[in-house]
């Protein structure tokens, strides 16, 4: 005779397998690389949160794509995923990047597989070369990489070093990029208003506009429009200096958030400048089309007044180079982007640990 399982055991037992699954669930900040597949992976309490990725049809490694932490994605997919209603424009601006348009008069900005063949000498790519470590925690992740930035003919330029730091909290999440770079031999960065820190948001952080583009159908293929489709399109910029929309653009400021909604969730990304780098406060190339870029070798080209610049560095010689991006859901005010600022600049670089 089978013995009688009492109610209250199955009960027990059904709690603790429930426990037991709960308890599988990874937890925290995981960064998890994979060579094979030529990306690093960042998810929180188990959920996506960007991946690090440096696949061979990209001119340099980026994260792609950026999500909420509500999941909602603030990229956007074209041309690596392309959606429906999205533009089909700058093949080059993929999830958020580091490059710059006229280093020894090369252009790592504009490159990719759309350049033509008799532009391709000119441009510059920025390879992959390896994973110097990766690490998990309860609250942030690390990840530190390598990468080279090269000339047509492969021969190698610059080396870079970038240490990001992901973190979470209550309803937010943030990127921190310190990118280290050596020259190999001697470099220039000149003025220059393509770069440097580059981020291309969805469609509905666009700003609304009139002129006709083209966007993607359904299949992600192109297709003209008569008009621009605004509807659902809510997006604006702000700076740290007060002025809103395309006055953003050309000008100074310590910080610059882009504020929309996303599939009816309120989303403000704020990309912050640090004071140490070469000149903060820095120029915004933040474009209503879904650009949002702070340029770090910039000045005389949007402001005529300004001397121009430019940035040397002999073989040996570095450069360190200091941003944070913030995701955060819900209303957002200028002063809660001062007091992140402020806490931000005051940092020291954070270090793996």
């Amino acid at each position: 005779m089978q013995p009688i399982r009492h109610p209250l055991s199955l009960f027990v037992g059904i709690a603790l397998l429930a426990a037991a699954t709960l308890t599988a669930q990874p937890k925290g900040v995981a960064v998890t690389a994979n060579e094979s597949a030529r990306r690093v992976d960042v998810t929180v309490d188990g959920k996506p949160f960007t991946s690090y990725i440096y696949p061979t049809s990209l001119k340099k490694p980026t994260l792609f794509p950026i999500r909420t932490a509500k999941g909602t994605l603030i990229t956007r997919g074209y041309p690596l995923e392309p959606r429906a209603g999205e533009r089909v424009d700058h093949p080059h601006h993929v999830g958020l990047w580091f490059n710059h348009g006229d280093v020894n008069g090369l252009d790592f900005w504009n490159n990719s597989d759309a350049i033509p063949a008799e532009r391709a000498p000119k441009m510059g790519t920025i390879l992959h070369r390896k994973v110097i470590d990766a690490k998990s925690g309860v609250d942030r992740g690390e990840l530190v990489v390598e990468s080279e930035w090269v000339q047509a003919d492969g021969k190698p330029l610059i080396r870079e070093r970038t240490h990001f730091v992901f973190r979470t909290g209550a309803n937010e999440r943030s990127i921190e990029r310190n990118t280290t770079l050596t020259a190999i031999e001697k470099v220039v960065f000149r003025d220059n208003k393509e770069g440097s820190l580059g981020l291309r948001v969805t469609r509905a952080l666009e700003q609304p506009a009139e002129k006709p583009e083209l966007l993607t159908d359904a299949s992600g293929k192109a297709m003209k429009t008569p008009t621009l489709d605004n509807e659902g399109v809510t997006g604006s910029y702000t700076s740290s200096e007060g002025l809103k929309g395309d006055a953003v653009w050309g000008t100074r400021g310590k910080w610059t958030m882009l504020s929309g909604t996303v599939e009816a969730e309120p989303v403000t990304i704020a990309m912050l400048d640090h004071p140490s780098n070469p000149t903060y406060p820095t120029y915004w190339h933040a474009r209503g089309y879904g650009l949002f870029s702070a340029n770090v070798f910039g000045r005389k080209v949007f402001k005529d007044t300004e001397p121009e610049f430019t940035l040397t560095l002999e073989p040996g010689k570095s450069v360190t180079l200091r941003h944070q991006v913030l995701i955060l859901g819900g209303p957002v005010t200028k002063e809660t982007i001062d007091r992140a600022h402020q806490k931000f600049s005051a940092s020291a670089i954070s270090t793996a640990r």
